[in-house]
């Protein structure tokens, strides 16, 4: 905002700033905030009529066109930076089908639900699992089991694509073997000591 160097006039600007906020046109409601609450946009001055009676309010008609510019200005320039900022670590989002199978990342699970001792042993993805539905385009419902305790409802920053494994990286579990009514996997051979 343009405030002096001792940072001490910002209080004057700060309805300036709010005025030029709420008269902005924004993205998700595309219109501004003071067409959403009042039904109409506001008056920004007035016309006047006789020059020499109202040269007072004719200056204050031009200061605050004047300080409503220069808000309007770096509002748009911070916008700007903001989103430049954003673009630089955002990627392009992977489109999902209906009946893709997809892998959930376990970085924001908590350790309990995930029935481990220590978080640096977790598996870092868990899955396969297949999209049922696309709710929007950042967001999707899985076939979830029962037992997993989380919502189905995903934010897609949370899912990658499931890739197959590749040939002879397959682990194919070992068949259980009764001993002693119980069952156990069975040692083919012990490879070090």
């Amino acid at each position: 905002m343009y405030i002096n160097h001792r940072q001490n006039n910002w209080l004057e600007w700060l309805a300036t700033a709010e005025f030029v906020f709420n008269n902005k046109v924004h993205t998700a409601t595309k219109s501004s905030l003071f067409k959403v609450n009042y039904r109409r946009e506001p008056r920004i001055g007035f016309n006047i009529k006789k020059k020499k009676k109202y040269m007072k309010a004719e200056e204050f008609v031009k200061e605050m066109k004047n300080k409503y510019k220069k808000a309007k200005t770096v509002l748009v320039k911070s916008q700007e930076e903001i989103k430049r900022y954003a673009d630089r670590i955002r990627k392009e989002a992977e489109e999902y089908r209906v009946g893709d199978e997809i892998v959930i990342s376990t970085k924001d699970f908590p350790m309990e639900l995930m029935k481990r001792a220590m978080k640096k042993l977790m598996e870092k993805y868990i899955g396969p699992y297949i999209v049922k539905k696309i709710i929007s385009e950042n967001v999707v419902e899985l076939e979830l089991l029962v037992l997993l305790r989380i919502h189905q409802v995903i934010n897609m920053r949370r899912i990658v694509k499931y890739h197959e494994q590749v040939e002879g990286q397959k682990k194919i579990p070992l068949p259980l073997v009764e001993i002693e009514r119980e069952k156990e996997y069975e040692i083919g051979k012990i490879l070090d000591r």
